[in-house]
């Protein structure tokens, strides 16, 4: 009979298995039975241990998204603490937000880096499926720091910065992707080591585009408020 031990090895070897094959061949392209025979185990684990393909994509994601959101929604806590009832400073909040994700990012042995790179497929080649998980899942991390970032911006019209916060995503994800990927410019190999060095680059880039000058965009391609009905 397998014991506690063995069963909790064997669901936490699938769980690894999936996440490193999402990563490298994305959710849809990823079989079970690709997963399965990697982790070397039957479909019966499988079905016993998540029940679904799906189930499992979930459990892959809440198992560090869980902890990811909760750290965020502590620093804000903190910082919305410290500033007794002002506005945070729009810095802080980039910072609290995206350098969680590049702290995680390099927790490599603990599985972090491998993590983040699966959000950044995540945003990049999302499926139905999992765009209305993360989006559950974020709920209230996001309504939280939107609600932050509109008080502290408030010159800044909230579509705008709606469009500012996806770019900002979009940096995030391509940031933590690796080094390598600046080959694409024609670029040799560079060191992707230094953290903190990584850290202070998107910082300074994030809070450049979110204090950029807002663009002129011509009228008829701005969406008007509705009116509510009387």
């Amino acid at each position: 009979m397998a014991t506690v031990t063995d069963a909790s090895d064997t669901r936490a070897r699938i769980l690894d298995v999936a996440e490193s094959l999402f990563v490298l061949h994305g959710f849809e392209a990823t079989t079970l039975r690709m997963i399965t025979s990697e982790a070397q185990v039957n479909l019966a684990a499988v079905n016993y241990h998540f029940g679904s393909k799906e189930a499992l994509v979930e459990e892959v994601f809440r198992r560090k998204l869980t902890g990811l959101n909760a750290l965020r929604i502590a620093e804000l806590d903190r910082l919305e603490a410290a500033a007794g009832g002002a506005a945070v400073k729009p810095r802080q909040i980039v910072e609290a937000f995206f350098g969680v994700s590049v702290r995680m990012a390099d927790d490599v042995a603990g599985g972090g880096r491998s993590f983040m790179r699966l959000l950044g497929r995540a945003y990049t080649e999302p499926t139905e499926f999992v765009r209305n998980f993360l989006a559950a899942e974020y709920a209230e991390v996001v309504a939280r720091y939107k609600a932050a970032f509109f008080k502290a911006l408030p010159t800044v019209p909230k579509e705008e910065f709606l469009w500012r916060f996806h770019f900002m995503q979009g940096a995030l994800s391509y940031a933590i992707s690796g080094a390598d990927a600046l080959k694409v410019l024609g670029e040799g190999q560079l060191d992707d080591a230094n953290t903190e060095a990584l850290y202070t680059r998107l910082m300074s880039f994030l809070i450049g585009g979110l204090r950029a000058p807002l663009p002129e965009i011509p009228a008829k391609h701005v969406k008007k408020p509705q009116r509510k009905a009387a």
